[in-house]
């Protein structure tokens, strides 16, 4: 039951916020920012220094809002999503699959999201467990992909990642995408600290989600 909560959460969540820093203080202030602004899915990747310890002190802090979900990002094998999951992820997203990974997940009942680009990389995932497709890069391919890849397998579930930004976002959401993730212009302005600017753009991008929603 735990693992379809998450899954359930994370398809409430809708646009899930990946987040990179130099610093394991931005990474969190960079989380608490987009949080402020509205969204509820927090993807903090392991390219952070100490990134589970960042999840960690995430978790315990949102631990009272069930709306908040915060999952890793960046996990490239099996002994990193360990040690997420042990701080506190509440789902785990790899650029690409991973058998050892997945199983891990399966184990502790955490959803896992790996990155796939071809059809028959996103079937191998499937027999593995895998509930949501991670789409990346998705400026590579564009929403109509999403529709492609349907169409022999219309149960599958994806979330793009990679080229996902206001403008788009509505075209991914009707293609089928059940959630997307977004950095790069949500994001920039953490590069310098401007954590207001990440609030502002956060709130942007959720005052979009709603209207794609018809919330």
């Amino acid at each position: 039951m735990q693992k379809l909560h998450f899954l359930k959460s994370l398809q409430l969540a809708g646009v899930i916020a990946v987040i990179r820093h130099d610093t394991k203080v931005g990474a969190i202030k960079a989380s608490e920012a987009v949080i402020a602004g509205g969204m509820k899915g927090i993807e903090l990747t392991f390219t952070v220094p100490d990134a589970d310890q960042a999840i960690r002190e995430l978790r315990n802090k949102y631990q009272d809002n069930p709306e908040i979900i915060i999952g890793a990002g960046t996990v490239l094998e099996a002994f990193t999503a360990r040690l997420a999951i042990l701080a506190g992820a509440q789902f785990i997203v790899s650029p690409t699959f991973d058998l050892d990974t997945a199983e891990v997940c399966n184990l502790y009942q955490i959803p896992y999201l790996p990155g796939c680009m071809t059809i028959s990389e996103a079937r191998i995932a499937l027999k593995a467990g895998v509930d949501i497709i991670k789409l990346f890069p998705g400026n590579l391919y564009g929403p109509a992909i999403i529709k492609a890849f349907k169409a022999p397998i219309p149960h599958l579930n994806m979330m793009p990642t990679g080229g996902v930004d206001v403008e788009n976002m509505a075209d991914w959401f009707e293609a089928g995408a059940v959630a997307v993730g977004v950095g790069g212009n949500l994001l920039a302005s953490a590069k310098t600290n401007n954590f207001a600017e990440v609030t502002k753009m956060a709130s942007i991008y959720m005052a979009k989600y709603q209207q794609i929603k018809g919330e």
